[in-house]
């Protein structure tokens, strides 16, 4: 800078150079003249050149742009449809969502334009005319009394705050937005006004501005709130509504006034929106499915923004069911609600306790991933197992009677038997014998592995084996893989992938089976019928309810076609509640939960070889679990039953792709067991009971297919093939 200093001194001394003082001084000649103006030309045009040499050292000495500010914004979660579910605060503290021009009511960009800059659309960034005006206040006044600052110049002081108003910190301001005009469009310069613009105390940009005095985005605003959110950034300390309300509000009607004088709105209009009253307080944030915000977060920390599958206003109902819920139970008890698509495994809605702040009832524990006892609300998975593996049908006659398995002795939770009924009933009433006792013929260890071949996470007592008493809550298992096991009967079996994020992979593992089609639909058949609770209508959804030992939890899942919800009420310090049972605690919300998500409730589609019958025309194996019928000398020395042909896992091509495929058929034969076998495939009978060790069977089609046969005794065998 002292070396071009020295250039424009050179310059002048050259322009005045060999003139004299003289008192006297005598017309130059025509020639003289010409070289004294030639001088001043050139003279100029290096003072010009020193001058702007001086600029552009002062721009280099500012370096680039520094964008940091406009970097450093909150982290946001937002719903399927974009609507924000739960912001956090910047790394700094303060709130900085992320906001653009198109989130904006237009009337708050048109009043912001009226007020700060008219010509904010087509100038380069400074308005010389507004400068001038500045510039002279300043000289005539001895200090800044108007900035003439355009938005861009804003912007500029936002992206570098300083504290000072001079001359100098002026200018740095105009190269800063000259800088932005040629690097940003108007667009673009806008969306950093509005995300920056500060709004008193830890609130910054337009849209933290109107959650916090409004409680609602800045998509739609009155005139009064418009007016209010441009008028607070020029002084935000001193005019915050929540401290100064009436300073707060003498700015917005200095904007109101403005617009009026603008033609933006009517006298009417503006006398209206004087009105209205000016915010005195701050409002929370939203705090929507935090449990599923936190573990969002948790996955993906750098993220600044999440999508979730979630629907924001079925999560805010389903929130508030789960809180009076809870709130109706009694004190320190806790609620949990999940919502699971079953065509795409998509959770709708994640509840993972009855109030996130509420600490007296563990609010901030997720009850969702918690392992609870879930008392019976798993018998309907025994039934499946049962069905698949041609044990028993819908329709077969159980005996709900005092019994006794090794030292197990089960009793139902009224105390009472209901006698001789059938596998529907048993399951519909939630009898415990009947359960037991099938359970006893599957094997626990089956039972188990089949549900962990499900993808679920089970927490068993780890000095016992596994015992019958897994079927009426002797284990733990999570809310979310008991909704995943539900869903999977409402698709026919196959359990989905739960979907937490929206295009991301799924958070559990999809294409795992908890029954054949068949059984699924005979289970969801039963669950549809299950007697609802008072305040509902029955035949509508399939549901069913578990209440564990000591009243510790109570359970509720039900779905239809559609949608599964699962709903957990209890105390998160697993501390028992007196009285507190699924049907009659958790049920209620369920039915209640359904009728939030709205629609119609539609019945699970029937597969094919469903067998609609009635208990006296099945087939004879499957009328009685027969473990009362004396055996007989053969039945005492026969082998065990096993399917010998087709084997477990069998791909058997009977070229059912070409000509003449109808005529295919595969051979069934079984070795051991007492006859007359009885064969089933996926669920539907083979021709009738049969002296005979074999049988076929003619497929309708290619795919995979469970054969079980059943003999006199009532022992079976099964396995899966793939017929091609």
């Amino acid at each position: 800078m002292g070396g071009r200093s020295t250039h424009a001194r050179t310059a002048l001394s050259w322009i005045v150079g060999g003139w004299r003082h003289d008192p006297h001084p005598q017309p130059l000649p025509t020639r003289g003249r010409g070289v004294v103006v030639r001088r001043l030309a050139v003279g100029a045009i290096l003072l010009l050149a020193a001058i702007g040499s001086g600029v552009w050292a002062y721009v280099d000495a500012l370096g680039p742009l520094d964008l940091t500010a406009a970097e450093a914004r909150s982290t946001v979660v937002l719903d399927r449809d974009g609507r924000l579910l739960r912001p956090y605060a910047a790394a700094d503290g303060r709130w900085r969502l992320p906001v653009a021009a198109g989130d904006v009511d237009p009337r708050f960009i048109a009043f912001l334009k009226a007020y700060e800059d008219r010509g904010f659309d087509e100038h380069r960034g400074v308005e010389p005319l507004a400068l001038m005006r500045a510039a002279g206040q300043w000289l005539r006044h001895g200090r800044v009394v108007s900035g003439g600052s355009t938005l861009t110049m804003q912007v500029a002081r936002l992206l570098e705050p300083r504290d000072e108003r001079t001359p100098r910190a002026k200018a740095r301001q105009i190269v800063r937005a000259v800088q932005l005009e040629r690097r940003f469009s108007k667009t673009e310069i806008l969306d950093l006004y509005l995300a920056l613009a500060p709004y008193g105390g830890n609130l910054e940009g337009v849209r933290a501005a109107s959650l916090a005095y409004f409680g609602r985005e800045p998509k739609r605003l009155s005139n009064g709130e418009a007016a209010l959110l441009v008028g607070l950034p020029q002084a935000p300390e001193a005019r915050r509504p929540d401290r100064f309300a009436a300073a707060a509000r003498r700015a917005r009607d200095r904007v109101l006034d403005r617009a009026m004088a603008r033609g933006l709105i009517t006298p009417a209009d503006a006398e209206a929106a004087r009105a209205e009253p000016v915010p005195d307080e701050r409002r929370p944030f939203p705090m929507l499915a935090a449990h599923a915000a936190d573990a969002a977060l948790s996955e993906r920390p750098g993220e600044r923004v999440h999508r979730l599958p979630i629907d924001g206003r079925l999560q805010a109902s389903l929130e508030a069911l789960a809180r009076e819920g809870a709130e109706r139970q009694g004190p320190r008890l806790s609620a949990a609600i999940l919502v699971v698509d079953n065509a795409t495994g998509e959770v709708r809605a994640h509840v993972g306790s009855a109030g996130y702040l509420a600490s007296e009832r563990g609010g901030a524990l997720d009850m969702t991933a918690s392992p609870r006892s879930p008392g019976s609300a798993l018998k309907p998975f025994i039934y499946g197992l049962a069905f698949e593996s041609g044990l028993a049908h819908p329709e077969t006659m159980l005996d709900d009677r005092p019994s006794r398995f090794g030292t197990y002795a089960p009793e139902n939770f009224d105390l009472t038997f209901q006698g001789t009924v059938t596998a529907r009933r048993a399951l519909q009433l939630s009898l415990n014998v009947p359960a037991v006792e099938l359970l006893a013929e599957i094997g626990p260890p089956r039972f188990l592995a089949r549900l962990r071949q499900a993808g679920a996470e089970l927490f068993l007592p780890a000095e016992a084996a596994p015992g019958l008493a897994v079927g009426l809550g002797g284990l733990g298992i999570t809310l979310s893989d008991m909704a995943r096991l539900y869903a999977g009967l409402a698709r026919g079996g196959e359990v989905p992938p739960l979907v937490r994020r929206l295009g991301g992979a799924p958070a559990t593992p999809g294409g795992l089976a908890i029954a054949d089609p068949v059984a699924a639909w005979y289970v969801a058949d039963i669950l549809r019928g299950a007697p609802p609770p008072d305040n509902a209508l029955a035949g509508r959804i399939a549901f069913k309810t578990g209440t564990s030992y000591g009243y510790r939890d109570a359970w509720a899942v039900g779905f239809d076609r559609r949608v599964t919800i699962a709903v957990w009420l209890g105390r998160p310090d697993n501390a028992a509640v007196p009285g507190l049972t699924g049907r009659v605690a958790a049920a209620p919300l369920l039915f209640d939960a359904f009728a939030r998500f709205g629609g119609e409730p539609e019945p699970v589609i029937r597969p094919p070889h469903v067998l609609l019958a009635t208990s006296a025309t099945l087939p004879p194996p499957l009328r009685h679990i027969r473990k009362d019928q004396p055996k007989t000398v053969a039945s005492t020395v026969a082998a065990p039953l096993k399917i010998a042909f087709p084997p477990e896992g069998a791909r058997v091509d009977l070229g059912l792709a070409s000509a003449g495929a109808d005529l295919a058929a595969l051979a069934l034969k079984a070795q051991g067991g007492v006859l007359p076998l009885t064969w089933l495939v996926n669920g539907a009978p083979v021709g009738s009971a049969s002296p005979r060790r074999q049988s076929l069977w003619r497929p309708d089609g290619a795919g995979f297919a469970r054969v079980s046969v059943i003999d006199a005794t009532g022992a079976t065998d099964s396995v899966t093939v793939r017929v091609e």
